[in-house]
């Protein structure tokens, strides 16, 4: 901390290109040159024969693929306006639906969200001619976006549609989904998972991508999914009846293998017709899958018979198979001619899942259409939403775990929010989702963006299950059960509440130049309120947007306590000796106040900064 001035909160969203930088040099300090930066001839040298300096190297390239990293590394500046009034039960839920382009948006998340979702769940464009947008100019994403929705004043920049009379058609579908996966693998946990539908039309760039960003050694399937079962007369050569679930770990290493619930249909096939103590069982393969010379030899039976092996040869080495008699896992039969392998029921831990589900089971594109229409009560409002069913199928995949994040940045209709919710009534759980959806506009004058339809499909679900509960007789063993999560947050992406100083104007120019200096006087933008400026310095600060926040009382001043006091924030225009010293007195880990708080009182943040570092606030900070 600054002897005299404490220091500012980086209003920027996470560093990502600097994150790497610092692991680099922390595994190899040689590279590190004078000014900080990476040496790439010394780290060649420190990797010796691992680096690849041929001129034809496996991989893919396209044209703006270059510009997909420019748009990694550039922070946004960017903030998540609290929207109360569309939420449901603001307060007390820690559910988001968050409405903005999600590039911008998975940016704002890394610090917060980093490493802390479970499961990723999005049914991205399928890049079909006409059916995603995309901002013309990616360098500028987020004024884009403000330009689209109305928030600034447009200059000609837009989002666009994909037509395939494009030239660079599939590369503008790569460019805008791959700065999208790179973020969202910060996100997931190291037990973490992906799912991404997809069709056959960019399957294959899609699993090139994936195997970049995620590695190839962390593909875990490619689940083929009927999803319709009306065959389409108008097709030219097949009736597509199929899409494709991918599905990626972020460490395959770190991944606990996936299973379905058992149901009674899976143990039909156990008994216990013999009485034995480890429960019922049923019978297993004793052949090797494929020959090996050293399977193949003689077992003896008790009574001195020969049981000669199969063309393989036996699953297990003469030791193994030993051992698996003694135990009794291995039996003969009555006339001692074979062997008998038993698979305990109570071995089993879930059912194996297959990688072709069928619409049956899993649902359908027509099951999702009626799913909507039900909610409604009218014609669907969304063209092509996902069933709940296949979702919830996906979450069940780890069924043991009930509590954990599931994030969908293309929600469409928000069919991964409907699953949670419905999910969490079945089994108690306590699932939470995050929803990213692009305002794009319907042309309708109910729901005038898919982002209304988001919002208003989940406030009805909701509704639902709260009318089921209220209709439903008391049951005593309800009263040990956490009561479920039924609400949702509204953030909507805008820019920062702080006016930021501009390096690059010319120092000829002295009308932007007083402009800027009337800026850095009055930093806040007009019409941002308290809230609005405590969720940005919440989300700037790596809290999550769901964080426990307890306004408090501290000297006539209002302050936030975070987190059970970790952190806290003072928003006042005036602060005073006082309240500097009620804040350092609970000892909390951060401080962060407004500049404009000091009234140019140098004396007092001068004061402020040695207070806190008496009182060991580790960051001091203002804003």
């Amino acid at each position: 901390m600054n002897n005299r001035e404490p220091e500012k909160l980086e209003l920027r969203s996470h560093d990502i290109a600097g994150d790497k930088k610092a692991e680099l040099l922390q595994l190899f300090p040689e590279i590190r040159t004078e000014g900080g930066k990476v040496d790439f001839d010394r780290l060649k040298q420190a990797l010796g024969e691992a680096v690849d300096t041929g001129r034809e190297r496996y991989g893919m390239n396209w044209p703006g693929k270059a510009d997909c990293f420019k748009t990694i590394q550039q922070p946004s500046m960017g903030t998540l306006l609290p929207c109360k009034e569309e939420s449901v039960d603001f307060d007390t839920t820690e559910n988001l639906i968050i409405e903005g382009d999600n590039l911008e948006v998975l940016k704002l998340l890394q610090k917060s969200y980093l490493g802390k979702v479970k499961m990723i769940n999005i049914d991205p464009p399928y890049n079909t001619g006409n059916d995603f947008i995309y901002p013309d100019n990616y360098a500028e994403s987020l004024q884009t976006y403000l330009e689209y929705t109305g928030q600034v004043d447009s200059e000609g920049r837009k989002f666009s549609t994909n037509t395939e009379a494009d030239g660079r058609f599939h590369s503008k579908w790569m460019t805008m989904i791959y700065p999208r996966l790179f973020l969202a693998r910060n996100l997931l946990s190291e037990d973490g998972v992906i799912f991404i539908n997809i069709d056959d039309n960019e399957m294959p760039d899609l699993r090139m991508i994936l195997n970049e960003i995620f590695g190839e050694e962390n593909f875990i399937a490619n689940i083929v999914w009927k999803h319709t079962q009306q065959s389409k007369n108008d097709e030219q050569h097949f009736s597509r009846h199929h899409n494709a679930v991918v599905v990626y770990a972020k460490r395959k290493d770190a991944l606990h293998k996936f299973r379905f619930p058992r149901t009674e249909d899976d143990n039909k096939n156990y008994s216990n017709p013999d009485n034995d103590l480890k429960g019922d069982w049923r019978t297993g393969d004793v052949r090797s899958p494929n020959y090996r010379k050293t399977l193949c030899y003689k077992i003896h039976t008790p009574s001195g018979k020969v049981i000669h092996p199969p063309e393989n040869g036996w699953r297990w080495s003469p030791e193994e198979v030993q051992k698996k008699i003694s135990t009794g896992e291995i039996m003969f039969n009555d006339d001692e001619t074979r062997i008998i392998r038993k698979i305990y029921l109570c071995d089993q831990e879930g059912r194996t899942p297959e990688n072709v589900w069928s619409g049956e089971e899993y649902g359908t594109t027509r099951i999702a259409n009626a799913e909507l229409k039900e909610l409604f009560e009218e014609d669907a409002p969304f063209d092509t939403p996902k069933p709940k069913q296949l979702v919830q199928r996906l979450m069940n995949l780890f069924y043991w775990q009930k509590s954990y994040f599931v994030l969908d940045f293309f929600a469409g209709s928000g069919t991964a929010a409907h699953s949670v919710l419905d999910l969490n009534r079945q089994d108690s759980g306590s699932r939470k989702f995050i929803l990213v959806q692009l305002p794009e506009p319907t042309g309708r004058d109910d729901y005038k963006t898919i982002a209304d339809i988001t919002k208003e499909r989940v406030r009805r679900v909701i509704k639902k299950i709260k009318d089921e509960q209220a209709d439903k007789p008391p049951n005593a063993f309800d009263a040990d059960k956490s009561p479920l999560d039924l609400g949702f947050k509204v953030f909507k992406l805008s820019e920062s509440n702080f006016k930021t100083w501009n390096p690059e104007i010319p120092t000829g120019n002295t009308d932007a130049l007083g402009d800027q200096l009337e800026m850095h006087i009055d930093h806040i933008r007009p019409g941002r309120g308290r809230e609005d400026i405590l969720y940005e310095v919440l989300l700037k600060s790596g809290f999550p947007l769901t964080t426990k926040i307890e306004e408090l009382n501290l000297d006539g001043k209002i302050v936030f306590s975070i987190a059970d006091g970790a952190m806290l924030i003072c928003l006042e225009k005036e602060l005073t000796h006082e309240v500097i010293k009620a804040m350092a007195d609970r000892k909390p880990e951060r401080v962060v106040c407004l500049d404009e708080g000091f009234s140019g009182n140098d004396q007092l943040k001068t004061n402020a900064v040695q207070t806190m570092k008496t009182k060991g606030v580790t960051s001091f900070r203002t804003v």
